[in-house]
């Protein structure tokens, strides 16, 4: 089976750049008509979070209309610190997972792939850090209990660990504690898939790999210094691909978005 990931998207209305000079929607664009071309064609696309700069409904049905265009495959969606719940689910509420969701938050569980996912809701409104309340921690600890021996993906906006970039630790999952004492209970976790940072960025809760996934747009900078301020740049737009099979478990590349160079034969001289 393969997953695409995508993760802060930062749609924005027709016309429109994010922060005056990205043209996110059409690197947008650019990335989904990659992941329909992969082969071998994926199976379902996550998105992590982020999908509209401002959380505008405009932007979602923009994002809408080139998910449409370009693919045929399920999409499934969770909110980031950019979105806005309602927006999301007016436009958007057509997607598979989100066509399920009747609660205040939009989280949900798709349970018809080979591998379980459970789509968290991390968003806190107003606010750039993410938190799981009491709710949204039972439902996860419940979604969980459900199926202890079906292999598990988590799929949440804000990752549970620091990385060192210090503006964006501080905006992170507030109560990651919380978050890892629930998956350290349930060993049937292959992996926590992230965005948020735009970066791609490897961490680590209890027996369980964390991967935040790059941008198909602009990139944070790589800034380790503390109390560094925070900024963007443009480096190579990229998606997250995880392969599982049942021998192997959950493999992830991470695939840059062109057009690049290449490829060329090994055997050229």
């Amino acid at each position: 089976m393969l997953i695409c990931q995508v993760t802060d998207l930062h749609t924005c209305q027709p016309g429109r750049l994010a922060y005056g000079t990205v043209d996110t929607n059409a690197m947008a664009d650019r990335a989904l008509a990659a992941i329909a071309g992969f082969l071998p064609r994926p199976d379902a696309l996550l998105i992590t979070g982020d999908l509209a700069e401002g959380g505008a409904e405009a932007a979602y049905h923009q994002l809408l209309a080139t998910l449409l265009r370009h693919l045929s495959i399920p999409v499934y969606a969770i909110p980031g610190n950019h979105d806005k719940r309602e927006p999301m689910r007016k436009a958007l509420g057509t997607l598979p997972g989100l066509s399920s969701c009747r609660g205040a938050f939009l989280h949900y569980v798709v349970d018809d792939l080979p591998v379980r996912l459970i789509m968290l809701d991390t968003l806190v409104p107003g606010e750039d850090y993410g938190e799981l309340c009491r709710e949204r921690l039972d439902f996860l600890e419940q979604s969980l209990a459900a199926a202890p021996d079906r292999p598990t993906v988590i799929a949440m906006h804000h990752p549970p660990f620091s990385n060192g970039i210090e503006f964006m630790d501080q905006v992170g999952l507030r109560n990651a504690s919380d978050f890892a004492r629930i998956v350290a209970r349930h060993k049937q976790v292959e992996r926590v898939l992230c965005g948020h940072v735009h970066r791609a960025v490897l961490g680590r809760i209890a027996h369980v790999p964390v991967l935040i996934a790059p941008s198909p747009c602009h990139q944070v900078a790589l800034t380790l210094a503390p109390g560094a301020p925070g900024a963007y740049v443009l480096d190579p737009p990229a998606f997250a691909v995880h392969r599982w099979t049942a021998g192997d478990g959950l493999s992830t590349h991470i695939a840059f978005v062109g057009p690049t160079p290449g490829p060329f034969p090994f055997s050229a001289r």
